[in-house]
């Protein structure tokens, strides 16, 4: 029987030599080689430029000031419904500090029941960062049942809780200082800006596919806000 094309390719390939398991990358010698020697306060500023510069709006305060920059915030954009993850620390915090005229929403039913009210009646979602990334500016995200997915995705304005103290030089930093091989969530999110996009004439639109503003409350270890 004549070999077809098909046998002498399989052939070929079956008579080459096996190669071994390629060596894996050096990927901490690469960091350690092109790390910055750089303390806190050069972290902070780093990640400042740099989420700024993708129009975030950052605000200085610490963990007990907050909560009143966030209702000076809210003042001043006109937002009255905010919503918090049900049972989260941050709806502790804020609920003997709002005015009357601003309103919390807890994240407390499937969306499914509750789908109109979060697309159309809450103007402001809160969430708390696990850290944040200096090298671009990244905040981290880890949603989980008490603050969703959805709350950093649906409502307009996006406001983060940061712990300046949590913010790392790189990715690689924040994955091995923070033990993410050990596990992950469904979803781990880079959160860089406000929502945008270039797909219509390549014109660059904000809040096309989430939240239209993000307000970054970075929390300084003994700042008063």
């Amino acid at each position: 029987m004549t070999a077809t094309a098909r046998d002498r390719i399989l052939a070929r390939l079956a008579a080459a030599p096996a190669r071994g398991t390629p060596a894996a990358p050096d990927v901490a010698g690469y960091y350690a080689a092109r790390g910055r020697a750089e303390d806190l306060p050069a972290r902070v500023a780093r990640f400042k430029a740099a989420i700024e510069a993708a129009h975030a709006e950052v605000h200085d305060t610490d963990a007990a000031g907050w909560p009143d920059v966030l209702v000076r915030v809210a003042v001043a954009k006109g937002l009255s419904r905010i919503l918090v993850g049900a049972g989260a620390p941050p709806a502790e915090a804020l609920a003997s500090r709002l005015p009357a005229a601003v309103e919390l929403v807890a994240y407390d039913r499937p969306v499914e029941a509750w789908r109109d009210e979060l697309f159309e009646r809450v103007d402001v979602s809160l969430t708390v960062a696990k850290s944040a990334i200096a090298e671009t500016g990244s905040l981290v995200l880890w949603p989980d049942a008490r603050e969703p997915r959805l709350m950093s995705l649906v409502p307009p304005v996006h406001v983060v809780v940061l712990d300046a103290t949590s913010i790392h030089a790189d990715l690689h930093a924040a994955m091995v200082a923070e033990r993410w091989a050990d596990g992950l969530p469904t979803n781990a999110l880079l959160v860089s800006g406000p929502s945008k996009t270039a797909d219509i004439q390549q014109v660059l639109a904000y809040g096309a596919h989430g939240p239209r503003e993000l307000v970054v409350l970075l929390c300084h270890p003994g700042r008063a806000g």
